[in-house]
């Protein structure tokens, strides 16, 4: 009777505790659930679309490499990519949805009505965050499927000539699978990396391109030519967590477009966390976010969902049991053409998945700072681009309702300037 006694309490006292730890992590956000605050971007405004194909991955964890194509269904990456380009813009097709993308971006930033036009240039920023060579990976990096649907996307339907198109992760290094994989069927394709060599061409810099918009100490200023040379951009992050400030998406995959170390020990990280008891405070990632070389010459936004991952490197893994995934990879893609939204839709998978991430309290502070960048909670001033120019809002932020239905006030009707979110599966 005594053990059973103890038995019952052990069992109470757990529940009770994660009980009290899922109210703690419901209330270290910074802002609520169904409160949006910031300007919606986009064709339609706030709409982030997840498209998922259900046994997409067959990897099991026996291999380590999770990359190859045996594990990883190239169709059906193709389909997430084209259900993404459509649902976002309300196009029949894929050429369509990229005309469309391309206009939206030019009346938006240029006041002009026009779509691509032969020889500009389009950089891809991939995040390959987890190599130290070419060597391949066995650590969560870009999958290279989705790097190659990508660019067959851009060439066949987006009409974007190979030789205009840079695949660019400055930082790190683009691993031997994934430029082999894409530079097989398109050889064009210039490959940027940190030393260059065997295919790849080695990043150069623009120095003191960067203007912080605080004091951020000894943080690197030069951001890569494969940008600021760009004509357009395209963020392809991952969606995985990271020590410090939680999570690592679309914000902080602009950090690898920096003249930053290749060894991350000896780079400064100024600003990248968010206060620990949810004070308001200048963010680095907006500054990022709002510069008129990285996020404001990005056409879309995309987050790989292929695995996700809890940590920031190692494996992919551990598999993810909410629901629609139920123990199973998450198969997904995320795309908006609002850089708020979709990290925030980001923030909520994987703080809900995976509550016991390291740092994740608070880590939505950057982006209810850049969702009111031109008055920001924290009152900083943010006019990253050196002209004294103050950021308007640069998407809108909010949380969804719950796990289970994950609702955004455009899916509840309950506002007109909120988050929509779009699940597509196959």
């Amino acid at each position: 009777m005594k053990r059973l006694s103890l038995f019952i309490f052990s069992f109470i006292w757990i529940c009770l505790t994660l009980v009290n730890t899922t109210a703690a992590h419901a209330l270290s956000q910074c802002i609520e659930a169904n409160t949006p605050v910031g300007e919606a971007k986009g064709i339609f405004p706030g709409r982030v679309v997840w498209s998922h194909s259900p046994g997409l991955v067959s990897w099991d964890e026996s291999d380590v490499k999770w990359y190859m194509d045996k594990y990883i269904n190239q169709e059906d990456c193709d389909w997430l990519l084209v259900a993404n380009l459509c649902n976002l813009t309300g196009a029949g097709d894929e050429h369509e949805a990229w005309e469309k993308i391309f206009r939206y971006f030019n009346l938006n930033h240029h006041d002009k009505d026009i779509g691509y036009t032969k020889g500009e240039l389009v950089t891809i920023k991939i995040n390959n965050n987890n190599t130290d060579s070419h060597r391949d990976s066995s650590e969560i990096n870009s999958t290279p499927q989705l790097v190659y649907s990508l660019i067959k996307s851009l060439v066949e339907a987006g009409e974007v000539p190979e030789e205009c198109i840079i695949i660019a992760e400055p930082s790190r290094f683009i691993t031997d699978y994934l430029f082999n994989k894409c530079h097989k069927d398109f050889p064009k394709v210039r490959f940027v990396d940190n030393i260059g060599g065997e295919g790849r061409e080695k990043a150069e810099y623009e120095a003191d391109r960067m203007s912080y918009s605080e004091d951020n100490g000894e943080l690197a200023t030069g951001i890569a030519k494969a940008f600021t040379d760009a004509d357009y951009v395209i963020n392809m992050a991952l969606l995985k967590g990271h020590v410090g400030q939680g999570v690592t998406l679309c914000g902080k995959n602009w950090y690898g477009a920096m003249n930053i170390h290749s060894d991350w020990r000896k780079n400064y990280h100024n600003n990248f966390d968010q206060s620990r008891n949810g004070y308001a405070k200048y963010m680095t990632f907006v500054d990022f976010m709002g510069h008129k070389d990285l996020g404001g010459k990005c056409i879309l936004w995309l987050i790989d969902g292929i695995y996700g991952c809890r940590n920031v490197g190692g494996a992919p893994g551990p598999r993810w049991g909410m629901a629609p995934f139920y123990d199973e990879w998450p198969n997904s893609l995320f795309g908006s053409l609002d850089p708020v939204a979709i990290d925030m839709v980001g923030v909520d998978f994987l703080t809900n998945e995976f509550p016991d991430m390291p740092d994740v309290a608070y880590s939505d502070m950057y982006l209810v700072e850049a969702a009111q960048a031109d008055n920001p909670p924290s009152g900083a001033s943010y006019t990253p681009s050196g002209d004294g120019i103050v950021l308007n809002s640069l998407g809108v932020a909010e949380h969804w309702n719950d796990v289970n239905e994950k609702q955004y006030t455009r899916n509840l009707q309950s506002s007109s300037n909120g988050i929509e979110l779009m699940y597509i599966t196959k």
